[in-house]
């Protein structure tokens, strides 16, 4: 008889436990691709690379010459001149990765320009999303967008229609 009784109330505490637990998904990707502020910043931040980009492509196109012409010189150079050319190569080669770098490396220029542009439209979301949770009591909320793993999520636990009307998108 104890033993019944004990899995009775098992029983109870754990389907109240499981329907306490009040959850929702978004799709933040999805979010922000509705949004229009997010698609300007996006396209402004494809100028930015594509400017970088071409910059850093000519650089590459005068060391590609450099690099050809030294190749078709160097019989006819003099030690002291290989050494020279050399060198000039290996600062030009060396100016060219810094110039990767400070653009398209880790904090560089188009990390800061995204920080600057799409950071502050996904503080935006991200407000809106904690305010629906706690407007309707949600314990947690999952992003079915890039990184978490949801290997089934039902239609009805998507909120991101939600979070659009919540910021005014449709």
């Amino acid at each position: 008889m104890k033993r019944i009784l004990f899995f009775l109330v098992c029983s109870v505490l754990l389907t109240v436990t499981v329907e306490a637990q009040r959850y929702a998904i978004v799709d933040t990707k999805y979010i922000l691709d509705k949004m229009p502020d997010y698609k300007e910043a996006q396209k402004k931040l494809d100028q930015f690379s594509i400017q970088w980009q071409k910059e850093v492509d000519d650089k590459q196109a005068i060391l590609d010459k450099m690099y050809r012409d030294f190749e078709a010189e160097q019989v006819m150079l003099s030690e002291e001149l290989k050494k020279k050319r050399e060198d000039e190569l290996f600062v030009r080669e060396k100016e060219l990765r810094d110039l990767q770098r400070r653009r398209f490396g880790f904090e560089g220029d188009l990390f800061k320009k995204r920080q600057e542009l799409v950071k502050p439209i996904q503080d935006k979301v991200y407000n809106a999303i904690q305010k629906i949770a706690v407007a309707r009591s949600f314990d947690f909320i999952l992003d079915k967008s890039e990184g978490i793993t949801v290997i089934f999520a039902d239609p009805k636990l998507d909120r991101s229609e939600d979070v659009l009307r919540e910021l005014g998108v449709k």
